[in-house]
């Protein structure tokens, strides 16, 4: 197994000569700062992962569950909703953090086996993100606007769509026929927003406006007397509880939320959504069958590839395959919703590796590692429908934020075998832990480091998780989805070593021995 790669880049290697001798001369003119002070900063070439960060993270590993300062007993519960504060474990929230490692307000030592809940694939203060603190100190300024997208920003776009199409990084000529390309299933539009949530909500917008007008100026809608509906992955009882593509009215609803205003909307052929059964490929053809046909038109399918939010479920590549041949042979667009996989896999984008040609790519939370809010739904020519406040947000451009995105691509792209490894060895690790324990798992969910655990009994589930967890690791059980096998979540960063990664699963060993 090939060890990680650290990369070393300074802000003159990865943003480029032209723009950061322009933003030199303006930090000399805007501060009282000698320009060779200024220009140490820009060439100062950070290591994004030095051999010391990664020892001393391995080394913590014996004191993960120990108190290692006092307790935080200053009182502050701040005012959350009901419901956040049932939720709410504070004694975990962080401190400070350390890779794959965080220091709770309990003064205890966490393992963070979920990367956060899926938006930290490089771990806390990963030192590669200094390059945001010196881009902060030469006053490059992270507050733009939609009509002012900074140069950062645009240089991120291009790298989305080299990237996205597979491009290699020096296929300068192949890039710029792409991004002027006006072929059917090409991506090469990029929209900046905030969230997933947000993204998902542009897309789903796009494949409404070939049925309704944005406003009054757009031309009549080529579909303006079909009812549209939407294709969503459905739960194992029949329902739609297994999709998630945001937190948005209208993906919410078709997720079986807001029943009634669904109910309203589809008696009045507003739009429907229509569960299709999970990796199905006849329930699929059946229900394109049904809906593809006025009044009807099969307006958009939506999925992700790892179902996080019902067990990790894998939808498997000859199903998707399948599914988008009709769906492309049918003038029906498809949004493959990365928002759970982007980064945890060799390239970035995991429906690369199913060999898979989607209208709308939906990513975000491990493109900028935390640091920042920041999604993106990079799209085709032939999808691009909306005018500039269709799907629009005005923190969407922001500097800073882009600049985590091309840190954090740049460590993973130089870091894909390393990643696919990983992955790989985490996942065979956990097979081997299913035949230690017959009688508890019955096998393991996802791919790679989005791997499950699916028991046979819900209670045994949450024993586990329970005890890891009482332990300072964090794994959480999914028991509350309609027929969803009960399932414990995990997801390492994919800065996670083979050290973190047995000890890992050794805690996971002991816990289940403690169960039987």
């Amino acid at each position: 197994m090939k060890r990680m790669k650290s990369v070393k880049s300074s802000l003159f290697q990865l943003i480029g000569e032209d723009y950061m001798e322009s933003t030199l001369a303006g930090a000399a003119f805007l501060s009282d700062h000698k320009v060779s002070e200024l220009e140490k900063i820009a060439h100062e070439e950070i290591e994004f992962m030095p051999e010391e960060f990664v020892s001393r993270m391995d080394g913590l590993l014996s004191k993960v569950g120990t108190r290692i300062i006092p307790e935080l007993n200053q009182s502050n519960a701040g005012a959350p909703t009901n419901a956040f504060k049932a939720a709410a474990n504070l004694k975990a929230s962080p401190l400070g953090g350390l890779g794959y490692l965080r220091l709770g307000e309990d003064g205890k030592l966490y393992l963070v086996t979920k990367s956060e809940h899926y938006h930290t694939p490089l771990g806390h203060n990963f030192p590669g993100y200094q390059l945001i603190d010196n881009a902060r100190r030469l006053g490059i300024t992270n507050a733009t606007h939609n009509n002012t997208r900074g140069y950062i920003t645009r240089l991120l776009e291009r790298e989305l769509v080299r990237t996205v199409n597979g491009l290699g990084q020096n296929d300068t000529e192949a890039l710029e026929n792409i991004l002027i390309a006006q072929k059917p299933h090409v991506l090469n539009r990029v929209i900046n927003l905030e969230t997933g949530t947000l993204a998902c909500e542009a897309a789903i917008k796009m494949m409404l406006a070939r049925f309704y007008k944005l406003d009054l100026t757009f031309p009549e809608p080529e579909f303006k007397d079909r009812i549209p509906v939407f294709l969503v992955m459905a739960d194992n009882d029949g329902g739609a509880k297994a999709n998630y593509h945001g937190t948005t009215v209208i993906a919410q609803t078709m997720r079986d939320l807001w029943p009634g205003m669904y109910e309203k909307m589809s008696s009045a052929g507003i739009l429907q959504a229509c569960p299709v059964k999970l990796n199905d490929i006849e329930d699929f053809k059946a229900n394109f069958e049904h809906y593809n046909k006025p009044p009807f038109k099969v307006a958009g399918f939506l999925h992700e590839i790892i179902m996080m939010n019902y067990g990790g479920i894998r939808l498997e590549q000859h199903y998707l395959k399948e599914a988008y041949e009709l769906c492309h042979a049918n003038d029906t667009p498809v949004m493959c919703d990365e928002i759970q996989s982007c980064m945890w896999y060799p390239g970035m984008y995991l429906f690369r590796e199913y060999g898979l040609n989607p209208d709308f790519v939906v990513i975000g939370k491990g493109f900028p590692g935390g640091q920042y809010p920041a999604s993106r739904v990079i799209t085709t020519s032939e999808m691009d429908t909306l005018n500039q406040f269709g799907a629009l947000v005005t923190n969407g451009q922001q500097e800073l934020a882009a600049l985590a995105y091309l840190i954090t691509m740049k460590f993973a792209e130089e870091n894909r075998t390393y990643i696919r490894d990983m992955g790989l060895y985490y996942e065979e690790k956990l097979k081997e832990l299913t035949l230690r324990h017959p009688s508890l798992i019955e096998k393991v969910e996802g791919l790679g480091h989005l791997s499950t655990l699916f028991f046979r009994d819900a209670e045994k589930v949450t024993q586990f998780t329970s005890i890891l967890n009482q332990n300072c690791i964090d794994i959480s059980a999914q028991t509350y989805k309609a027929k969803c096998p009960p399932a414990a979540l995990t997801k390492p960063p994919i800065i996670a070593t083979k050290i973190m990664i047995d000890f890992f699963l050794d805690k996971m060993d002991d816990a289940l021995e403690s169960i039987k």
